[in-house]
């Protein structure tokens, strides 16, 4: 049975202050709340309306499909919702092939970004303040997971940019093409903002500035998705290694 102050705190956690002010998150699904419970992540309280978890009863509140609807995000709710408490910022290595985004808006983006990181083996993201939350429950949707196996730390890119001798890469329109550029095992590789691009202050620090080439014939494509272009410059810095 779900109280109201539960479905208040529940709900109010869609918003970033609270889930700053509570220091918790919450995550739906099967598979995405065990990717939690399995990882570093502690969790607060599970709400399910099966019995398909392994955690205490202490944890643990069974609930109606009715009661889920209440304080589920998705259109079509699945059969749990858990808290977790947001963990402590672990520190970044530079010593391997780091990712940075600049003004990342779309939390499916952020969320895909986080699972490509998770892929291709990029331990360390980093995200600017004006990036969307990680905690946001649709990256967190859009992770699969993923959100267990990579740090995502908020600092400002760039007193990282000017204070590292690690050499950075920012995606750019009119940069040199992917294709020819000499890509080190490390390096910051920097994406900006959705509709903007990388800021100016940001871009000052990038000390390398690097493009993917467009091989239509009409070459009126304006851009690629964010995250789309992370996925394809990932793999070239790795297949590379």
């Amino acid at each position: 049975m779900l109280s109201k102050s539960q479905i208040k705190l529940i709900t109010s956690l869609r918003q970033k202050k609270f889930r700053l002010q509570h220091q918790l998150f919450f995550a739906e699904g099967v598979k995405t709340i065990n990717e939690l419970l399995h990882s570093k992540f502690k969790l607060h309280q599970l709400y399910t309306t099966t019995s398909d978890f392994n955690v205490s009863d202490v944890l643990q509140t069974k609930i109606t499909p009715n009661e889920l609807k209440k304080i589920s995000a998705l259109k079509t709710p699945n059969t749990a919702l858990a808290l977790f408490e947001i963990p402590i910022e672990e520190n970044i290595d530079l010593n391997t092939l780091v990712v940075a985004l600049d003004n990342v808006r779309d939390p499916g983006n952020l969320g895909t970004i986080i699972r490509l990181c998770d892929w291709f083996g990029v331990k360390d993201l980093i995200c600017n303040t004006e990036t969307v939350d990680c905690y946001n429950p649709k990256v967190v949707q859009a992770t699969m997971g993923s959100i267990t196996r990579v740090n995502v730390v908020y600092k400002d890119l760039t007193e990282i940019l000017k204070e590292t001798n690690t050499t950075s890469f920012g995606a750019f329109m009119d940069g040199e093409n992917i294709y020819d550029e000499e890509l080190p095992k490390n390096g910051i590789l920097v994406l900006g903002n959705e509709a903007n691009g990388i800021q100016t202050n940001v871009e000052a620090f990038i000390k390398k500035r690097i493009s993917i080439p467009r091989f239509g014939n009409l070459q009126q494509t304006e851009s690629l998705n964010v995250a789309n272009a992370t996925a394809i410059l990932l793999s070239e810095f790795k297949r590379r290694r």
